[in-house]
């Protein structure tokens, strides 16, 4: 949901409406700030694409929360009609609930917060699926013989480690600014220099710097 549901943003005139709204078990109370306007006696939650996997899981998730008693759940028909609904009720600083992944850039772009989940349950997912999703392991791989051949880039790979947040926020420079990846890679080092720094050696990144600085 956007934050300002919960922070207000005064810079837009817009009051938190739900200050205390925090976790799942919180939503019941809270229906009516995010009314479904076909049904205006329930919430409405914008659910993951009709026959993607989410779809399932959210709609197994819902009916293990019991927010199936409050909330209505709205399949959006495609990829970009979520995007377009979360960015419509943003700009117009109206609430907005629902599910969408990350990294992404309108999650770089927005300023969205998630509601606390009991965390990843393996016993549980695999029953009810009332905890978070589990988190996706992102592996790096090379050949066998590659650390012999370049151990400097097989040591950065060991080291390299970058957060959804910051992978957001690449993605949404390069939608806003239509750009390639080659742009993005260097936007990145010119603004998250505190991270790639620890990756190389302090001479590499020197050397890395002075030819961002040209």
């Amino acid at each position: 949901m956007p934050a300002y549901v919960v922070k207000g943003d005064p810079a837009r005139g817009i009051a938190a409406l739900a200050p205390d709204l925090k976790s799942v078990s919180d939503l019941p109370k809270y229906w009516g700030i995010f009314k479904d306007q076909e049904d205006p006696k329930k919430g409405r939650f914008y659910s993951c694409i009709a026959g993607w996997e989410c779809e399932k899981i959210n709609e197994t998730k819902f009916k293990a929360y019991g927010l199936d008693a409050t909330y209505n759940i709205f399949l959006p028909g495609s990829g970009a009609a979520l995007a377009a609904s979360m960015v419509g009720a943003y700009e117009k600083g109206e609430p907005w609930f629902g599910y969408y992944w990350a990294p992404t850039w309108i999650l770089g772009k927005l300023d969205m917060i998630p509601l606390e989940e009991p965390p990843y349950d393996e016993a549980v997912w695999n029953s009810t699926k009332a905890c978070a999703y589990p988190a996706v392991h992102v592996n790096i791989v090379v050949h066998s013989r590659f650390p012999v051949k370049a151990p400097d880039v097989a040591q950065m790979l060991r080291l390299y480690e970058t957060t959804t947040e910051q992978n957001n926020k690449v993605l949404a420079y390069m939608q806003e600014n239509k750009t390639s990846t080659e742009n993005a890679a260097v936007w990145f080092l010119k603004n998250f220099e505190s991270s790639w720094t620890q990756w190389v050696p302090a001479d590499v990144a020197q050397k890395v710097k002075a030819a961002l600085a040209k």
